[in-house]
């Protein structure tokens, strides 16, 4: 079944959206050598609440963490550390928000 969407629904979703078009831009700008991956998913924790949305990934099926962080050989879905990147790493960042019910990811 299809659920068709109001106006209002929809400026939820792009509540939502924004909040995690601003996570990865923010972490996407401080990733450098030398950031942990922690720091990476606390920054995102602080612009997901300052933009009156929760995370999505925290506490899902237990998930720890407000981001996924996936360097060099980790495929998806991995879980910031303590690990310090270096140059040279390649990282995937995954991240949603909830705004009023509604998912951004």
């Amino acid at each position: 079944m299809i659920t068709i969407k109001n106006a209002k629904e929809f400026d939820k979703m792009r509540v939502a959206g924004a909040a995690v078009a601003a996570v990865l831009s923010s972490v996407g700008a401080v990733v450098a050598p030398g950031v942990t991956l922690k720091e990476l998913d606390e920054l995102a924790a602080e612009i997901i609440r300052a933009r009156g949305c929760t995370p999505s990934f925290l506490g899902y099926h237990g998930y720890p963490a407000h981001i996924c962080t996936s360097p060099n050989d980790v495929i998806v879905h991995g879980i910031p550390c303590s690990y310090r990147l270096v140059e040279g790493d390649i990282l995937s960042i995954d991240a949603g928000a909830i705004y009023q019910g509604y998912h951004g990811d």
